[in-house]
């Protein structure tokens, strides 16, 4: 995946040291109730469309963003369905970072799902009883989108909204 241009800049000042990001993930659902999946170029794992909140960037227009970017669809963000501190993690050149991620249920608009770029291999819609292998947190994540109700779940917390 490619590294944004601020934190090569941070990392040239930190090193490997922890940084801590905020992060975006979209789920998005079509008319079908199928979900739109990315097979991620790193590691080869399904997971949902994410990515990290740019400096001055808002967190709804960045997972519309990253979605597009990502899978070439238009989606609509319906709410904010989870918020939660990712575990820390360590990339291969040895960077450490955490994320708070904020995690989005949206909805298909328009667009033909396709690779959008070279963060991922495959692009697919899935129905919710048909999905591939995925990680514990991707799990947790879409979890929580399908289960959206207007209220956000948020970690240690559970859910809070009107």
């Amino acid at each position: 995946m490619p590294i944004p241009p601020f934190i090569l800049e941070l990392r040239r000042d930190v090193g490997h040291a922890l940084l801590w990001l905020t992060g975006v993930t979209g789920v998005v659902l079509d008319a079908d109730g199928r979900v739109l999946l990315v097979r991620r170029a790193d590691t080869g794992e399904w997971g949902l469309t994410s990515g990290i909140l740019e400096p001055g960037e808002q967190p709804a227009p960045a997972v519309l963003r990253e979605v597009e970017e990502e899978t070439g669809v238009v989606a609509a963000v319906e709410g904010l369905a989870s918020v939660w501190t990712m575990p820390p993690m360590r990339y291969p050149n040895g960077d450490r970072s955490q994320y708070l991620d904020l995690c989005f249920r949206c909805r298909y608009v328009e667009g033909e799902a396709r690779v959008g770029d070279d963060e991922s291999v495959e692009v697919g819609w899935f129905p919710v009883d048909g999905l591939p292998e995925l990680p514990a947190g991707v799990r947790a994540r879409l979890e929580r989108a399908l289960a959206f109700d207007g209220r956000t779940w948020f970690d240690g917390a559970g859910t809070i909204g009107a």
